[in-house]
């Protein structure tokens, strides 16, 4: 399981679990807490936290946790159900990850998650940014759309 997160300033180092499920106490031991170290490091004080409608995400525990602990949060209730279409990772970077994996190369479990962790450094600033900038772009074509998926 991998967790990234995105804003304008770049990529997150990704977390990567590689043993067992995800839950709400897991997602607030192993996930919450470097999203919060890694947004403050890139944007300071003043940013949002955005999370989908996850059975971790949307936990009391987690919510919680997310409301005392980042500077603003949008939980699920905020958020389009299923929202593919407003994640720059969703609609852009994951696929910019993809390619740029050096699949020849891996061969097992080891090897995936190191090209993971360096396909992340290899995505252009230009290409996140331009991902980001988007998301404005695609709430409004979605708003006329009627709430509905972009085609």
């Amino acid at each position: 399981m991998v967790w990234l997160g995105v804003c304008a300033e770049g990529l997150t180092v990704p977390v990567i679990l590689e043993n067992g499920t995800m839950d709400a106490e897991r997602y607030i031991n192993d996930v919450l807490p470097i999203a919060l170290k890694h947004g403050n490091k890139m944007l300071g004080n003043k940013w949002t936290y955005q999370q989908d409608g996850a059975k971790p995400h949307t936990h009391h525990s987690s919510k919680k946790w997310c409301a005392d602990h980042f500077p603003d949060f949008i939980s699920k209730d905020r958020w389009p159900p299923n929202s593919p279409d407003l994640c720059p990772l969703d609609y852009s970077l994951w696929n910019e990850l993809a390619k740029s994996m050096d699949w020849k190369n891996i061969t097992t479990k080891a090897t995936l998650i190191d090209g993971i962790k360096r396909s992340v450094k290899k995505i252009k600033k230009e290409k996140i940014l331009h991902s980001v900038l988007d998301f404005t772009v695609r709430l409004c074509l979605i708003q006329k759309n009627g709430g509905n998926y972009i085609r």
